[in-house]
C-alpha cells in the first residue's frame, strides 16, 4: 500500500498497481461500447477514440505519480483540468453512455487533492455530471445512481489517499526511530568504552612516564611502575571484555521485536508481547528466555506451517521458588521437533540456569514449547500465576 501513488520500482509492484488500476477501468466500458455499437461517421468515431485515449493518459498520470506525494502542483491543476475538460466534451458530444467519466475526474481529485478541497471539487464534479445528463429526458434514474456513485467513489478515494500517506510517514519514522537508535547506540558505545578505557590509558600513560624517568638511577622503582602498568592493563582488558559480553547478550525486548518482524514476514499472525515482563531473572537467565523464544520462533516460521503463532508469559509459584515461564504455541502441523533443530542445545542452556525446557502438541492441534527460569527469591511475583506483558 506505501507504493500506491508512486513510481513502481520493480516489476511487482508494476503489476500491482497495473491490477488496481485495471478494476477501475471498468467504468470506460460504456463509452468503448457506444464507440463500437453506435454509428458515427470515421471522423466521429476518431476524435472519440483520441479523445478517450487521452482522458485515460491524465488519469492515469495523476493517479499513478500523484497519489503519494504531490512534487508538482502546476502539473496536477492543468492535468486535472484536461481531465474535466475531456469529460465535459466527450460526454456532451456522445451522450449519456459517456458520463460515467466524471466517475475518474472525482476518483482523481479524492486522490491527489488535499482533502479541504476534494470535499468540495468531488461534489462539483458531481453537480458538473448532472448539468449535462439533464440534456436528456430518460436519463434520471442513470443520472442518480451515477451521481451517488461519483461522490462515494471520489470520497472513499479521499480515504485510501490518506491511509497511503499515513502509512509512508509511518515507514519513515521508523526509519528514523532505528537511525536514531542506532545513533544512540553508538553513543551509548562511545561514552562506555571512555569510562572504561579513559582512566586505565591514563593511568597507564602516567605510569609509563615515571618509569621512564625512574630507569636509569631507580631500576627497582622503575620495576614497580612496570607493575602496576601490567596490572592496570589486564584490568582493562576483563573490563572490556565483560563490556563486549553485555553488548552481545541477547535480551527478552530485542528477541520479542525480532520474533514479531519474523512472524509477520513469514504471513503467520503474531500475538506477541509488546514489551518483556516487569519482573526478569538475573542476566542468564533471561538470555536463556531469549535464546528459547528465538529458536521457538524460528521452528515456527520454517517447520510448523502455522497461520497462527501466540507468546506469553507467566510468573508461577512452584515448590522451588518461583519461576518465570515463556510458552510459544502455533496452530501448524504439530508433531514432535524434527532433529537437528537446536533444541538438544537449548534443553541445556535452559538447564544451566536451572530452568526447565519442555516440548510437545499444544492445545490447539500445534506445537508448543515451554521454557522455565527460576527467579531469585526477592523477585517473585505477588499473586500464585499473573500473565506478564500486553498482547500485541
Amino acid at each position: 500500500m506505501d507504493s500506491f501513488g508512486q513510481p513502481g520500482r520493480d516489476r511487482r509492484q508494476l503489476l500491482t498497481k497495473a491490477l488496481w488500476i485495471g478494476i477501475w477501468l471498468v467504468f470506460l466500458a460504456s463509452p468503448v461500447q457506444d464507440l463500437i455499437g453506435t454509428e458515427r461517421s470515421g471522423a466521429a468515431t476518431a476524435l472519440g477514440c483520441v479523445g478517450l485515449t487521452a482522458f485515460v493518459l491524465c488519469y492515469l498520470s495523476l493517479v499513478f505519480r500523484y497519489t503519494a506525494r504531490v512534487l508538482d502542483w502546476r502539473v496536477v491543476r492543468v492535468t486535472g483540468g484536461a481531465l474535466l475538460a475531456l469529460a465535459v466534451l466527450l460526454s456532451f458530444a456522445f451522450g449519456t453512455a459517456w458520463l460515467g467519466l466524471f466517475v475518474y475526474v472525482a476518483v482523481s481529485a479524492g486522490a491527489v487533492l488535499p482533502l479541504r478541497q476534494s470535499a468540495w471539487v468531488i461534489p462539483a464534479v458531481t453537480g458538473v455530471m448532472i448539468a449535462i445528463g439533464l440534456r436528456t429526458d430518460s436519463v434520471e434514474d442513470l443520472l442518480g445512481s451515477l451521481a451517488v456513485l461519483t461522490l462515494l467513489v471520489g470520497f472513499a478515494m479521499t480515504g485510501v489517499r490518506e491511509l497511503v500517506r499515513t502509512t509512508i510517514q509511518l515507514r519513515q519514522a521508523r526509519a528514523t526511530v532505528a537511525q536514531l537508535a542506532a545513533n544512540e547506540e553508538r553513543l551509548r558505545l562511545a561514552r562506555d568504552l571512555h569510562d572504561l578505557l579513559g582512566h586505565s590509558l591514563s593511568l597507564i600513560t602516567l605510569k609509563s612516564e615515571l618509569a621512564g624517568r625512574m630507569l636509569p638511577a631507580h631500576p627497582d622503582k622503575a620495576a614497580q611502575q612496570v607493575a602496576d602498568i601490567e596490572q592496570v592493563s589486564r584490568q582493562a582488558l576483563v573490563d572490556v571484555r565483560e563490556a563486549v559480553s553485555g553488548y552481545r547478550r541477547r535480551t527478552l525486548a530485542g528477541e520479542l521485536a525480532g520474533a514479531r518482524t519474523a512472524l509477520t514476514a513469514a504471513g503467520v499472525e503474531a500475538d506477541v508481547p509488546l514489551e518483556a515482563p516487569a519482573v526478569l531473572p538475573a542476566d542468564e537467565g533471561e538470555t536463556a528466555l531469549a535464546w528459547a523464544l528465538r529458536e521457538a520462533v524460528t521452528n515456527v516460521v520454517r517447520h510448523s506451517g502455522a497461520r497462527r503463532c501466540t507468546v506469553a508469559f507467566t510468573a508461577r509459584h512452584t515448590l522451588d521458588g518461583p519461576v518465570i515461564e515463556l510458552s510459544v504455541e502455533d496452530d501448524g502441523r504439530g508433531g514432535s521437533a524434527a532433529p537437528g533443530n537446536g533444541l538438544t542445545g537449548l534443553t541445556e542452556r535452559v538447564e544451566a540456569v536451572g530452568g526447565v525446557l519442555d516440548v510437545g502438541p499444544g492445545a490447539r492441534r500445534g506445537f508448543r514449547l515451554t521454557a522455565r527460569v527460576p527467579l531469585d527469591r526477592g523477585e517473585a511475583p505477588a499473586s500464585g500465576a499473573s500473565a506478564l506483558g500486553s498482547s500485541a
